[in-house]
């Protein structure tokens, strides 16, 4: 199958410099790729969905008649970085992660960058991740977040951007996963040829983050995996790394707080639980203490928390680092921190809470992409150039209404990479999110790669599964 009628088009392509003229990292996949006839090409497509299908790799959508369960669609033509990129983003994100991480501290704390002026005490407080019983918190180490995603983007013209940080709950790492192994036995021969840094550590390396989280008077600490239950829109993903670190997979009601620690009901009796990996969010936790309506924590164990007779990954209250207006000040955490300039820079964002970015805002929302600042998952956001006046007029209401709810940023032309689309390679949108891992007493790790996830929908600019999107893997690929 060939790339001869393929047009990068003007876009940054990842894997073409112009039509026909393969980047450097990418020409070995390239040669191999037009070596295969297309029928084999799309047989091995449909033997890749089938292979995920049936290992039950899937994420469920939120009040869709057709149900709720759906598979993630996956293109078999990968996204390449090369390994001398790979190291400057290695490093951006760690630089990321330590700052959230002491301002997540601070800001808990002493609230230092808040005196000295760094960020608006309005901005945190009004934050809706910003969780007042969360004071006086001491994680062990001082970590709060040991598990991020970050969402990196391409422009234009190749240069990288953070798009958003996820830290309460990021989700995708098991299609990461999976997606290589499904890659492995599809292009075995191209394994061999190329140096492609592996991924299938990371259970390992999660495993070992939140073993090291437990007292070090405890030896062999248990550690459980909590999730909301099936109905979860990534159920698959935490029964999945529950199963690849050999934890239980527990749900609120077989936790419970007695004689001062958290135990798990098992056949044999009750056995208490050192370390927690929470896949709910914040405010669900305990509703002793966040929503008491919450059926999905466990009642007190804030207060075992608080007492440090259990650890808590990520611990409550990083949820305030995802607020997208809290995101806007990063650069600012980095440099106040650590006294260092951002590596990777954010994409510039507009407050609507400022009267004359407001105004602006308000006035070119047909060419700009608007996002309410709590939400996830592609929901609450505009895209200006894609959207109908009917559309832009409603969010100008939502803005002027709540002004704090809301940012807007300008529509980056996001880098594109081959889809194999109804027989033919075409251009699609994609982003990036990897997942950093940072243990007490550690340098943060990095998981090579990440999820690439891809708007299969031609021109659209949402790769989000919710919302249609499907994903691809990464290949960070070192060169002589």
């Amino acid at each position: 199958m060939s790339f001869k009628a393929y047009d990068p088009g003007d876009f940054y392509d990842e894997l073409f410099t112009a039509p026909g003229v393969p980047r450097s990292a990418a020409a070995l996949l390239v040669e191999r790729i037009e070596s295969v006839p297309i029928d084999s090409l799309i047989v091995r497509q449909q033997a890749a969905q089938n292979t995920l299908f049936k290992m039950g790799v899937t994420f469920n959508v939120y009040g869709d008649e057709q149900g709720s369960e759906k598979v993630f669609p996956f293109d078999v033509v990968p996204r390449i970085i090369p390994g001398k990129d790979w190291s400057w983003l290695e490093k951006g994100l760690q630089q990321r992660i330590t700052a959230l991480n002491c301002f997540l501290d601070d800001i808990y704390n002493d609230q230092k960058i808040i005196e000295d002026g760094v960020i608006p005490r309005e901005t945190v407080e009004s934050a809706s991740g910003f969780l007042p019983p969360c004071m006086g918190l001491k994680p062990p180490g001082g970590v709060w977040c040991h598990i991020t995603g970050t969402d990196l983007v391409r422009d234009r013209q190749g240069s990288w951007h953070v798009l958003e940080d996820n830290l309460r709950c990021p989700s995708g790492v098991s299609y990461v996963l999976e997606n290589r192994t499904v890659m492995k036995s599809s292009f075995p021969s191209l394994f061999e040829a190329l140096d492609i840094k592996a991924v299938d550590d990371y259970p390992s390396q999660l495993l070992s983050t939140l073993r090291a989280l437990a007292p070090d008077y405890i030896s062999n600490p248990t550690v459980v995996l909590l999730t909301p239950g099936s109905f979860n829109s990534a159920y698959f993903e935490h029964s999945f790394l529950a199963q690849q670190m050999g934890i239980t997979l527990v749900e609120g009601p077989d936790l419970v707080v007695d004689d001062g620690y958290v135990k798990m009901r098992t056949t044999r009796g009750l056995c208490k639980v050192d370390v927690i990996y929470r896949r709910i969010d914040d405010d669900f936790i305990d509703p002793q203490v966040f929503r008491a309506d919450s059926m999905l924590g466990v009642p007190g164990l804030m207060d075992v928390y608080r007492k440090g007779r259990v650890a808590i990954a990520n611990a409550p209250g990083t949820g305030i680092a995802d607020d997208k207006l809290v995101y806007a000040y990063v650069p600012q955490m980095i440099k106040y921190y650590l006294n260092e300039e951002q590596i990777i820079p954010n994409v510039p964002t507009y407050f609507c809470e400022d009267e004359k970015q407001q105004s602006h805002v308000l006035a070119n929302l047909d060419s700009l992409v608007v996002k309410a600042t709590d939400a996830s998952g592609g929901y609450g956001m505009l895209i200006g150039c894609q959207s109908s006046k009917e559309e832009q007029q409603e969010f100008a209401h939502r803005i002027k209404a709540n002004p704090r709810g809301y940012i807007a940023q300008p529509t980056l032309s996001l880098s594109r990479v081959p889809t194999l689309i109804d027989q033919s390679f075409q251009g699609r949108h994609v982003d990036l999110r990897p997942f950093i891992l940072y243990g007490k007493g550690s340098a943060p790790y990095v998981n090579p790669g990440g999820l690439t996830r891809v708007a299969l929908k031609e021109g659209s600019l949402v790769v989000n599964s919710s919302q249609g999107g499907g994903s691809k893997d990464t290949w960070v690929v070192n060169e002589e």
